[in-house]
């Protein structure tokens, strides 16, 4: 009985620290925490394009990676692109900006 005692302890000990090991980051993924913050931060970037006046932001796609966000899609104009830049960097939290839209 005490065997089988310790036995259930070591795999319990072992799973938790399976589980808790599996949700830290790594230099290509991100933890849980990590994860969270960086769908913030494309949601406030998001929203930031969506509220400037005469500027299409449905057609930009944002994508952040521990804080590195990324602009893709189709704008009007180099303005354009240049207003997504700046209307980006300017969100808490970015700590880049890449660019990947093209003027249609």
């Amino acid at each position: 009985m005490k065997l089988f005692k310790i036995l259930a302890v070591l795999c319990v000990t072992t799973t938790l620290t399976f589980t808790i090991a599996s949700c830290a980051p790594t230099y290509k993924s991100e933890g849980t925490g990590g994860y969270i913050d960086d769908t913030v931060i494309t949601t406030k970037v998001k929203s930031a394009l969506f509220g400037t006046k005469n500027f299409k932001s449905t057609e930009i796609k944002v994508e952040t990676f521990k804080g590195r966000v990324q602009l893709s899609g189709f704008v009007t104009s180099k303005q354009a692109i240049n207003q997504a830049i700046e209307v980006t960097r300017r969100v808490p939290g970015v700590r880049s900006v890449s660019n990947k839209m093209q003027i249609k």
